[in-house]
């Protein structure tokens, strides 16, 4: 798909699981990125795959010297049938990456990817220590519509969340 400087994005592929859960599992331990505590197991990570695909949500991997560096998905915001026009996204990048633009690589095409299924809404939860990721999807045409104070706990301390939307796709 896209080939940056070596990096390439392209759709994940079932054998990508490992790679994708070791760099979710980082962001689980060391991070407010991602409001759990438990790291995931393989079968957490193949059911959370299979869902994706099953209703044509993307994955998407960021590839570099064969190993993936980065992924995006989006998924359903709600469950309700009236949410149906609406994702929330999710981009992770490999810890020894961050810093090298991989995550606007990985945005760009899951956005365009939702405007070709004709969806209306994108939604980003991100924790307001995640000034990264604040600016990332502000650069999209994100903009923050709520902030949740102390909806979150981990690390021995009260966090705060931001919804940002990106509207119409």
């Amino acid at each position: 798909m896209t080939n940056d400087a070596a990096i390439t994005i392209r759709d994940a592929r079932e054998d990508d699981l490992p790679e994708i859960l070791e760099i979710y599992n980082h962001v689980i331990v060391h991070t407010t990125s991602v409001y759990s505590e438990v790291p995931h197991t393989m079968q957490m990570r193949l059911a959370w795959y299979l869902d994706r695909i099953a209703n044509g949500f993307p994955v998407l991997v960021a590839e570099e010297g064969g190993k993936v560096v980065g992924f995006s998905s989006f998924g359903h915001f709600r469950i309700w049938p009236c949410y149906r026009y609406t994702v929330e996204n999710s981009v992770y990048v490999q810890v020894d990456h961050r810093g090298k633009g991989i995550s606007k690589l990985l945005l760009a095409p899951l956005i365009d990817r939702a405007r070709a299924m004709g969806l209306h809404a994108m939604i980003a939860g991100i924790d307001t220590s995640n000034e990264v990721s604040y600016r990332l999807h502000l650069s999209f045409g994100f903009v923050e519509v709520a902030h949740f104070k102390e909806v979150g706990f981990k690390f021995g301390r009260w966090l705060d969340l931001k919804f940002m939307e990106l509207t119409p796709l």
